[in-house]
């Protein structure tokens, strides 16, 4: 369901500070079992995180839901949108949710550069995690006083060409509209789903009732570096 980069940061977390790693499950078709998420839940969860929709499977999670049940036991909850932003416009205030991410380049954009959304209660209570150039208001050997948000998580000269090109990526795609996108991509995920299954032997991973344009699948007898060379 997970992208490493939602998995590795959380379990290197947990080997610094000895916090405990739990994991929702899923079912067969790909969708995670939301009566279980619930009772994982107690007063001692600090950070739920999870895809909004899985860049394996196409899963499109409950979000909504998710955010809502971390934050009836004092959880924060962080979103990777990186599947999910091209796909799927996320208003972040109405979902309440604490961190959310997505890539530029599953965006039409270029690569090394995303966006991470922070409620700002979070972010100036969190402390800066890299040291440099114009994060600053004042340094002396004493003592440094960093600057107002986001320059206080933005330390040396950021990318600038890759934001640039991020946003004209993103006036590209809304010049398509979002909503056209979207039905243009369940035409084409309607018409591979019914093609591909009448191939023999194939299986797809992750059927969920809402998923977006992804399929995953193996033949039968069939080794998938083999089938992967040849679709290649």
């Amino acid at each position: 369901m997970e992208h490493h980069s939602n998995i590795v940061p959380w379990q290197m977390l947990c080997e610094r500070t000895g916090a405990i790693l739990k994991v929702i499950p899923m079912n067969k078709e790909g969708e995670l079992v939301m009566e279980e998420y619930a009772e994982l839940l107690s007063d001692k969860t600090k950070l739920v995180f999870c895809n909004h929709v899985s860049n394996a499977l196409g899963t499109i999670n409950p979000i909504a839901e998710i955010i809502k049940k971390a934050h009836g036991v004092g959880a924060a909850v962080l979103i990777d949108g990186a599947q999910a932003a091209p796909h799927i416009v996320a208003d972040v205030q109405a979902l309440d949710v604490d961190f959310y991410t997505c890539s530029a380049h599953k965006m039409c954009g270029p690569t090394g550069v995303g966006i991470l959304y922070g409620k700002e209660e979070w972010l100036k209570k969190l402390p800066p995690y890299q040291g440099g150039g114009e994060m600053i208001v004042e340094v002396t050997f004493e003592k440094t006083t960093y600057a107002d948000l986001p320059h206080k998580f933005e330390a040396g000269t950021p990318n600038i060409c890759g934001g640039i090109a991020f946003g004209a990526a993103l006036d590209y795609m809304h010049q398509i509209g979002f909503k056209d996108i979207a039905g243009y991509e369940a035409e084409l995920l309607d018409y591979a789903t019914q093609e591909l299954l009448k191939i023999e032997g194939l299986k797809i991973y992750g059927t969920a009732k809402n998923k977006t344009s992804v399929i995953s699948f193996n033949i039968e007898g069939i080794h998938p570096y083999d089938i992967g060379t040849i679709l290649g």
